[in-house]
């Protein structure tokens, strides 16, 4: 009762709003472009990620199990480190993105992690798609260390982490928001603050569980049109100008020759990983589990994508499961 009365009380005294505009200005000094930034995890998102900020002026200290990620950021003009903490001693301001919930907790609380290192007051961000109960923990850990930690998964592959095009959904303090919001609109066409930290994470999790399901939909629905006999390209052609039309038949069609650019026409490599996509339905299954929310359709799509990824599909882009129904 009493801290309440504090807070009312500085509210009042309008010391509240001037703390706040310290905090904001604290972080924004710490985004400032001499002092660098740390990026760990430069796979196929991250890689272009961290690129965008070098263009955007920006230096980054950057740290990755792939040698060749590391070595590829350093020619763009990198610098580099040996470990998590090894960043945390040399800034400010950390962005990860990484493939699951226990690298995020390796990266941040283990034994050469960014915790061990964690300056006073750093800014925190982490666009892996994970369970929100690890992003709470996490972020609890790094308050404890006197960090702002943010949960900030990301929508739009690939192609949009190249182009700097994506959707941050973020969790955390709204009063820190405007700065984070900043950094993060160097590296995407949208940001979003969805409420307290873990909601970031509840966000992108229903958001792919809908995507695996329309793709799922989309592979049928080509693979069913072309044993009919019609042309690929004609089919898509009708289904995007008609009710049909969803993001994976217009912008990522999973049929090769459809999309110039799609990972489809690639052979499926490049893009979201099939194995990736297993969790992330994995993680949206846990949570309705947990919830007692009934999603049936999402049931199914992370059976196929379990069955899928016991094949040698399981390290091709997610829009695989066309040739998976097509040779089934």
């Amino acid at each position: 009762m009493a801290s309440s009365f504090a807070f009312l009380a500085l509210r009042r005294s309008g010391m509240m709003s001037r703390w706040f505009t310290h905090c904001r200005a604290h972080h924004s000094d710490v985004l400032t472009k001499e002092k660098p930034i740390g990026f760990i995890g430069l796979g196929n998102m991250g890689g272009h990620m961290a690129k965008n900020l070098i263009r955007s002026g920006y230096s980054l200290v950057v740290c990755d199990v792939n040698k060749e990620s590391v070595a590829d950021l350093k020619n763009a003009g990198a610098q580099t480190a040996e470990s998590p903490a090894d960043i945390a001693q040399q800034t400010e301001c950390i962005i990860t993105m990484l493939p699951a919930s226990h690298h995020v907790r390796t990266v941040y609380t283990g034994s050469e992690g960014i915790l061990k290192g964690v300056r006073d007051g750093c800014l925190l961000i982490d666009s892996s798609t994970i369970e929100p109960g690890v992003s709470q923990d996490v972020a609890e850990q790094a308050k404890s260390k006197g960090a702002d930690f943010f949960d900030a998964p990301v929508s739009g592959g690939v192609g949009a982490a190249r182009d700097g095009k994506l959707t941050f959904m973020v969790g955390g303090g709204a009063d820190h928001f405007p700065v984070v919001k900043d950094l993060l609109s160097l590296m995407g066409k949208s940001v979003v603050h969805c409420g307290g930290i873990g909601t970031g994470q509840a966000a992108k999790i229903c958001n792919n569980m809908l995507l695996g399901i329309s793709m799922i939909g989309t592979a049928e629905a080509m693979n069913l049109g072309v044993k009919l006999g019609l042309d690929p390209k004609l089919l898509a052609s009708i289904v995007n100008s008609s009710s049909g039309r969803c993001w994976s038949s217009e912008v990522y069609n999973p049929v090769p020759g459809v999309v110039d650019g799609a990972p489809s026409g690639n052979n499926y490599d490049g893009g979201f990983g099939a194995a990736l996509m297993k969790k992330d339905l994995g993680l949206a299954q846990s949570a309705a589990a947990d919830l007692s929310a009934s999603t049936p359709l999402g049931k199914h799509a992370f059976e196929l994508y379990t069955q899928m990824c016991k094949t040698d599909l399981a390290k091709k882009d997610f829009s695989v499961v066309y040739k998976y129904l097509q040779d089934s």
